[in-house]
């Protein structure tokens, strides 16, 4: 016990040595605190449960992102959403419809399983290109974590985003 003791005391750090400290690395893309791959015509990740709110406020997807960015949108539904969306059933026929739509991209997935929170935060942390859309508050706090992703959502009956340069047009409330 005394040997350790000892051992414990012989190692006072040296002032004089250079101090190594951790620092996060940043992809390249995010130039100070924006986005330089996020511009017109933007690309915006869809989750499940947005495409129902806009239903339940009676929302057109396409044009109200329109509407709320002052550019051209193209809604990306990845294969996990879709899923999702045909595991809930017939009470949700109009949103696998509106998933349908042709002017929606689909993205396909390669991992294992249909959990879609999972697969979009995954893509987003991968590909800065992406604005998220949910109301959904547990995946919007994971996409907070993540530098230089702007998130859509819902409010008042309109679209509104967060976290967006305002070099981009979009507006402010």
């Amino acid at each position: 016990e005394k040997e350790r003791a000892k051992a414990a005391v012989k190692k006072k750090k040296d002032p004089s040595a250079i101090k190594e400290r951790e620092v996060p690395q940043h992809p390249s893309c995010l130039f100070f605190q924006y986005n330089t791959q996020l511009g017109p015509p933007y690309h915006i990740l869809v989750d499940t449960n947005f495409i129902n709110f806009s239903i339940k406020a009676k929302l057109d997807l396409v044009q109200s992102m329109m509407d709320c960015l002052y550019a051209k949108c193209i809604p990306c539904i990845t294969d996990c959403v879709m899923g999702e969306i045909e595991k809930l059933g017939q009470k949700y026929r109009v949103a696998l419809r509106i998933a349908k739509d042709p002017r929606f991209e689909r993205l396909p997935c390669m991992h294992k399983g249909t959990y879609a929170d999972d697969c979009l935060v995954q893509r987003v942390t991968q590909h800065k290109c992406y604005i998220v859309a949910t109301v959904d508050k547990e995946l919007k706090r994971r996409i907070r974590k993540i530098p230089g992703v702007p998130i859509m959502y819902i409010s008042r009956h309109r679209y509104n985003i967060e976290r967006m340069p305002d070099d981009y047009g979009a507006p402010r409330f």
